[in-house]
């Protein structure tokens, strides 16, 4: 069963994929949103949903560091709700506290320069997502 992963933010959405096994996330790609046309976003995810076979897919969910949600938490959980009824598929949601950090601390050691940083942190934090509920659900 793969799992389709999802670092949700205001302007992109990082994508990662699970192998068939369940056991690896791998980073896709990142979907650069445009709010006047976010039917794009869900139109790009049933294309990843069905060329990668996917049966559920986890939404980031940023709580604060004392465990509530906030406004950009709310948000996560809406588009999550809108994923489930839109493309007809399991939706779960994963707390996502730090996973930018960790991403973006990987990439700092792997020296990746801040210009290629840019351009993979959220596909990076998709794949940290991702990766947090596969160890928890083997």
């Amino acid at each position: 069963m793969r799992v389709l992963g999802l670092d949700v933010g205001t302007k992109t959405i990082g994508v990662a994929v699970s192998d068939a096994f369940g056991w690896t996330a791998q980073g896709l790609e990142t979907i650069h949103r445009d709010p006047n046309h976010q039917d794009q976003d869900f139109e790009r995810l049933r294309t990843l949903i069905d060329e990668h076979e996917v049966e559920k897919v986890v939404v980031g969910l940023p709580k604060n560091m004392n465990g509530t949600i906030g406004e950009r938490g709310q948000a996560c959980e809406a588009f999550a709700d809108a994923v489930s009824e839109r493309l007809d598929i399991d939706v779960a949601m994963w707390d996502e506290r730090l996973s930018t950090s960790a991403a973006q601390q990987t990439l700092l050691e792997a020296d990746v320069s801040r210009k290629k940083r840019k351009k993979v942190i959220d596909k990076m934090a998709a794949v940290f997502i991702l990766q947090g509920y596969l160890d928890r659900h083997q």
